[in-house]
């Protein structure tokens, strides 16, 4: 029961802290933080030791779930409560707790109306991501899945900036229109599965499997990849991030960039794969183009920009497109890169976007023009805006170059040339993170901004230990990752094996992933 605990332990923090708004502005912060702490160490508890080192080219077999819980919901419909986590989730899992704490203590003043509903809402867009990395049943997936948006939509629509209302309707209309086209393609599966095999399940270890023309599978295939690729985003969908970041409060940033773009991810892993195998075969020269021009394309766009958290927010697009390409690549390599980027993209990003609401905090803009001199005014967060950039450009010693340089190494296994475009990112970076260095921090002080002794103060306590937690996090993602490969590893092998199970393939290492899989079934050669 410690994972329904989990989500039923945040929803009722949200709830109690929306009422205790009544009785002091202060309460609903204090019972929101206790509720997150109590389920961070809830999930603490499903670690176990962690192994000897992990070779990446080890392969394990097993399901590899750590615990799971499987109960009747809506029984005559096929719909069941099924939550379970592996050690994929589990990364999430952990990483969702982690920033939501973050993201709490981050915000602890700069929200000072209605204290209760926001409150609220936070813990129930957390919630609802906690639910989508632990759901194993398509209907209860699609009913978290749904549950994020509301309150992200209230989040962004009562406590954003000066057009947050906009934003917040382009936000709800982009996730729920491909959205349902899931809830679609979620259906359709169900309804095939059940005329197949006369049980109609939404479970999804029964659904791996099910015989789809190479039409449907590509048309099924093509609902859920929509609705994830939205998500994370993908270029040409990708308009909604950022103006959705950029009107959020600082608590809602933090969410969306280290969190919610984390669950589109997560599904291209989880669901649109291992169910559709050879229709993301054929897929992949396309997926992974579109991760070449993200890749590109949004760090040209983030050095264009004049407004500093929409500057961060295009890096986004540019680091999922190193997310896009190593799902497509498919392999333990490519893979592994992909997790390592999904939660280095989550600590640095989500650093930065508490950065600029502090410094939005201090000098009343975010206009990078207006910027400048922070260096001697403020020294430690000079540092650490430094730190954070320097991670987002992928500096070796920290997390995100783990995870790029993992991707671009699996990746090369499948198109060269593609993998060769994907890595100018790594130069189109460095481009866009010193400019933020060079006049935020080093620039100097514009005299028409007027701000000299706008600063007050530099980190104060609280923002010192957020910022210091976040630094001591990707740092040891870039020194040592080897825990977050072994805890991973076994779950991206049983869903690779799956997937190659499902093309009726062997199951094989191979320099180009599923791909190689599917050809090997097209000659005649299974055995």
């Amino acid at each position: 029961m410690i994972l329904l605990l989990m989500i039923i332990i945040v929803i009722a923090g949200g709830i109690l802290a929306f009422g205790a708004a009544r009785i002091s502005d202060r309460l609903p912060r204090w019972i929101c933080l206790t509720a997150l702490l109590i389920q961070f160490i809830l999930a603490l508890t499903l670690l176990g030791p962690i192994p000897a080192p992990l070779s990446l080219g080890d392969v394990s077999t097993g399901a590899s779930v750590l615990t799971t819980l499987d109960l009747p919901w809506i029984a005559p419909l096929g719909i069941r409560l099924h939550l379970a986590v592996d050690g994929l989730s589990l990364v999430l899992v952990l990483l969702t707790g982690f920033l939501a704490i973050t993201a709490l203590v981050a915000s602890w003043t700069e929200i000072t109306e209605r204290t209760g509903f926001f409150h609220l809402n936070l813990m129930l867009v957390t919630a609802g991501i906690l639910g989508v990395f632990m759901s194993l049943d398509l209907f209860l997936f699609y009913f978290f899945w749904e549950l994020m948006l509301v309150p992200m939509y209230f989040l962004i629509a009562v406590w954003g900036h000066e057009n947050r209302v906009y934003a917040a309707v382009k936000f709800f209309l982009f996730t729920q229109l491909s959205g349902l086209l899931m809830l679609a393609a979620i259906l359709a599966l169900y309804f095939i599965h059940g005329r197949q095999t006369g049980t109609y399940t939404f479970d999804y270890l029964q659904l791996l499997g099910t015989d789809l023309s190479a039409r449907a599978a590509f048309l099924l295939m093509l609902g859920f990849f929509i609705a994830f690729a939205v998500k994370l985003p993908v270029i040409f969908v990708h308009t909604w991030l950022p103006d959705a970041h950029t009107q959020a409060p600082t608590a809602g940033s933090v969410i969306l960039a280290g969190l919610l773009l984390k669950t589109g991810a997560y599904g291209l892993i989880r669901f649109v794969i291992p169910l559709f195998p050879q229709a993301a075969a054929a897929f992949t020269p396309v997926a992974m183009i579109l991760g070449v021009i993200a890749i590109l394309y949004g760090a040209l766009l983030a050095f264009a920009q004049q407004d500093l958290k929409r500057l961060v927010a295009y890096t986004s697009i540019s680091h999922m497109g190193f997310v896009l390409m190593g799902v497509f690549a498919w392999n333990q390599i490519a893979l592994q890169g992909t997790v390592m980027t999904m939660l280095a993209h989550g600590v640095s990003t989500g650093a930065l976007f508490i950065l600029v609401g502090i410094i939005q905090e201090r000098i009343g803009t975010r206009n990078i023009d207006q910027m400048g001199g922070f260096q001697e005014l403020t020294p430690r967060l000079s540092a650490a805006l430094l730190l954070f950039a320097m991670a987002s450009l992928g500096l070796p010693g920290l997390g995100n170059f783990v995870g790029e340089f993992l991707v671009l190494l699996g990746s090369y296994r499948v198109n060269v040339t593609l993998t060769g475009l994907a890595a100018l990112g790594l130069i189109t970076s460095v481009i866009y993170a010193v400019w933020i260095v060079q006049k935020v921090v080093h620039g100097p002080v514009p005299e028409e901004s007027g701000r000299t002794q706008k600063i007050p103060v530099d980190f104060n306590r609280r923002e010192l230990v957020v910022t210091a937690a976040l630094a001591a996090i990707i740092v040891w993602l870039g020194l040592y990752p080897n825990p977050v490969f072994k805890l991973s590893g076994p779950a991206l092998n049983y869903m690779k094996e799956k997937a190659a199970l499902s093309a009726q393939a062997p199951v094989l290492e191979t320099e180009n992933g599923l791909q190689t899989a599917v050809l090997e079934r097209q000659k005649g050669n299974n055995p």
